[in-house]
């Protein structure tokens, strides 16, 4: 009987092992090659291209594989006041065109199987969104866990987070970041063109 519960205790914390969060802390911005600063706000922008890349930091499951296009946004505040964030992220491509993010709840339920359109160039206009699925390849927590949330940055601060884009890296790609206000004042700081700097 000792045996048999001993077994089920190991196998409860193999279970609760592989679920347990691991910790993922990719540093400052201005750490990053291709980070810039204007206004005293730093961003960096760091494509996820690789298994090596993606499992500790995404789960077992490369989202690249499925036509996602996941992009680690760092963000450290110099300015000296708060921050409010209501950040839209945009994905350029060489050519100029655009790409909006898609949210989390979208990449989670990505219904799988066959890839979802490629962007840019490889499709019409509007792009078709991943089909819906209860539980997609890509439901896991660390999609949602590890997404861009934070609304606000408080002075000296730094932040980061993922966005994801139904797109294909490509060199000369860029991230468009707009949403960033002084938190006392409501004042809207300029947009922020990003290089996505492969690592």
């Amino acid at each position: 009987m000792r045996l048999v519960a001993l077994i089920f205790l190991s196998i409860a914390m193999a279970i609760a092992a592989d679920k347990t969060e691991v910790r993922f802390a990719p540093g400052k911005a201005s750490s990053f090659a291709g980070a810039q600063t204007l206004d005293k706000i730093t961003f960096a922008a760091i494509p996820y291209l690789s298994d090596e890349q993606t499992k500790p930091a995404l789960g077992k499951n490369n989202p690249n594989k499925y036509g996602i296009l996941p992009v680690l946004v760092l963000i450290e505040n110099g300015t000296g006041k708060a921050l409010r964030l209501n950040l839209r992220a945009e994905y350029i491509a060489a050519d100029r065109s655009h790409v909006e993010a898609l949210t989390a709840d979208d990449v989670m339920h990505f219904g799988g199987g066959t890839k979802a359109p490629r962007m840019p160039g490889t499709s019409p206009l509007p792009i078709p969104l991943p089909t819906r699925a209860k539980k997609g390849p890509l439901n896991t927590w660390e999609i949602e866990g590890r997404a861009f949330v934070p609304k606000l940055l408080p002075a000296g601060e730094s932040a980061f987070g993922f966005v994801y884009f139904n797109a294909d890296y490509a060199p000369g790609s860029k991230l468009y970041l707009t949403g960033i206000k002084d938190a006392a004042s409501g004042q809207d700081f300029f947009y922020f063109e990003v290089p996505l700097q492969k690592q």
